[in-house]
């Protein structure tokens, strides 16, 4: 299999009033993996349709390597599609099931079995190719589905939602397999999921989409390090938020109130950022929680707080502080397990506090005072 670039040209798609997909466009390398990740209604459903060719665009044009596929129909494009329900034939064994778009195809019968053969060997299934559906375990029938989209060795691979279907620990099992199926095929795979670790596990890239719109894309690392807006920030990973009045700008730091008797240097604004926020508005300080600290009671330039909880999770304590900042927000913070006792308690004062770099900060007009 030879995957193949796919580009989206300003990519639109409206239903009446409503904007399901609102000018997207991105393109993803021969052999890259991709995934789409969005809330529900965000709109990768809607744009996974569009390049499948399920529903025509409103607006835009979609390319695969050097061909305009906008106007062709689902069976013209060529595309390996894996659903979350499988879609198999339940009448059919699953040797019958993964030749069926070779049959489609009008190959020979000697060529239809040399590549189901293959088919089922890449997904380790060669001992199952006379069992039917329903004699398969939901991993084993997802394989089976894999094996179908694949066997006529298509450019592009799109799979939605495949694992939402199975549970935790297989769903994380066949994320390996996948990954590893797709670097030997080299094939080029667009993954729809909502499910935020699935994508940062398994993609060189994610494209976040939001209302429609494409907010972000970039390797894993950029999304969870940089986050580009606070949507962003918050979908990917955790993240704690405190609302601050901006102060201005000193050297290489934004100047932040974060309570009465605390400011913070924080991250600059980006040029765009900082045109829209004046001195005394509110912005939004974003930190992960394996970033905060916690302190001494009392330690200068130290956000002060009261313990709510304390829970060992595992290879660290994560510890719960209503703070004395504006709003009173809790904040988690992920504190390495090392000597085997309790970092903190419940009802404990403790100061929290992060380097000037683990924050990032966003304008915040919903922000509230």
């Amino acid at each position: 299999m030879i995957g193949q670039t796919l580009a989206l040209h300003r990519l639109g798609k409206r239903y009446n009033d409503t904007v399901a997909v609102d000018d997207v466009s991105f393109e993803i390398q021969a052999g890259e993996f991709v995934s789409i990740l969005g809330p529900s209604g965000s709109g990768k459903t809607t744009l996974l349709s569009m390049i499948a060719g399920f529903d025509r665009p409103s607006a835009g044009r979609i390319s695969i390597g050097a061909s305009d596929v906008t106007a062709l129909a689902p069976n013209h494009r060529n595309i390996g599609m894996v659903f979350q329900k499988y879609a198999l034939f339940p009448h059919l064994t699953v040797s019958q099931n993964i030749a069926f778009p070779l049959r489609m195809r009008g190959m020979k019968r000697a060529v239809i079995a040399d590549q189901v053969k293959r088919a089922l060997e890449l997904v380790q299934l060669g001992d199952y190719e006379n069992r039917y559906p329903h004699e398969l375990s939901g991993g084993q029938q997802q394989r089976v589905a894999v094996a179908r989209a694949i066997v006529f060795e298509p450019p592009v691979l799109l799979m939605d939602e495949p694992l939402g279907a199975l549970d935790k620990k297989l769903r994380e099992s066949m994320q390996l397999e996948i990954s590893k199926l797709q670097k030997r095929l080299g094939a080029t795979v667009v993954y729809v999921t909502h499910d935020q670790d699935e994508a940062l596990t398994m993609s060189d890239r994610v494209a976040v989409m939001s209302q429609g719109n494409l907010v972000q894309i970039g390797q894993p690392m950029e999304l969870y390090q940089k986050p580009q807006s606070a949507f962003v920030a918050d979908f990917i990973g955790k993240m704690n938020f405190i609302d601050a009045e901006y102060l201005g700008h000193e050297r290489n730091a934004c100047i932040v109130r974060v309570s009465e008797s605390i400011t913070l240097p924080v991250p600059t604004l980006d040029a765009e950022d900082r045109a829209r926020v004046a001195k005394g508005d509110l912005v939004r300080l974003a930190v992960r929680p394996e970033r905060l600290t916690i302190a001494s009671p009392g330690t200068p330039d130290t956000i002060q707080g009261r313990v709510e909880a304390s829970v060992f999770v595992g290879s660290f304590q994560l510890v719960l502080v209503k703070t004395n900042v504006r709003g009173n927000p809790i904040v988690q913070i992920q504190v390495p397990i090392t000597g085997g006792m309790p970092i903190a308690r419940a009802g404990d004062c403790v100061g929290v506090i992060a380097q000037k770099e683990a924050f990032h900060v966003f304008p915040s007009p919903e922000a509230q005072v």
